[in-house]
């Protein structure tokens, strides 16, 4: 169905039939279940979650551990990168993946080689990986 079609489906007076065919052959969607089956809203941290993140790289910061940082949200996951010195690989990664929430648990901290260091379902446990000394070993 063409998009004019759609939005003259939309704008009729007729009651809402969502996700059925109409009679004229029509099938009516609400535009923002079709904006999500399209283009699924990403995996996001919380306010909390940022907030225990953010309490930890900025002791790594005063320390002289760390420089930078990257957020990246997307379909799968949610991760912040973190690093010694801009444009270089990310000394760890926090990774938050719904979909293992059941599983291992949604949150992980990843090293640069790409090894687990710890998982877990809650985020504050997790991050105590950090309160241990880790240090790059060059």
């Amino acid at each position: 169905m063409d998009v004019l079609h759609c939005l003259g489906a939309l704008m009729t007076d007729q009651p809402d039939i969502s996700g059925r065919d109409r009679s004229d052959g029509a099938v009516v969607v609400e535009l923002n279940q079709y904006r999500q089956d399209r283009d699924p809203v990403p995996v996001t941290f919380h306010r909390r979650e940022l907030d225990a993140i953010l309490r930890i790289y900025g002791r790594m910061v005063g320390e002289g551990e760390w420089k930078d940082y990257a957020i990246d949200h997307l379909r799968e996951k949610a991760v912040f990168s973190i690093f010694k010195r801009s444009g270089e690989m990310p000394l760890f990664r926090i990774e938050k993946n719904p979909k293992l929430a059941g599983k291992q648990g949604a949150y992980s901290v990843v090293n640069t080689h790409g090894m687990i260091l710890k998982r877990g379902q809650e985020l504050p446990q997790v991050l105590k990986v950090f309160d241990k000394v880790l240090k790059l070993i060059e």
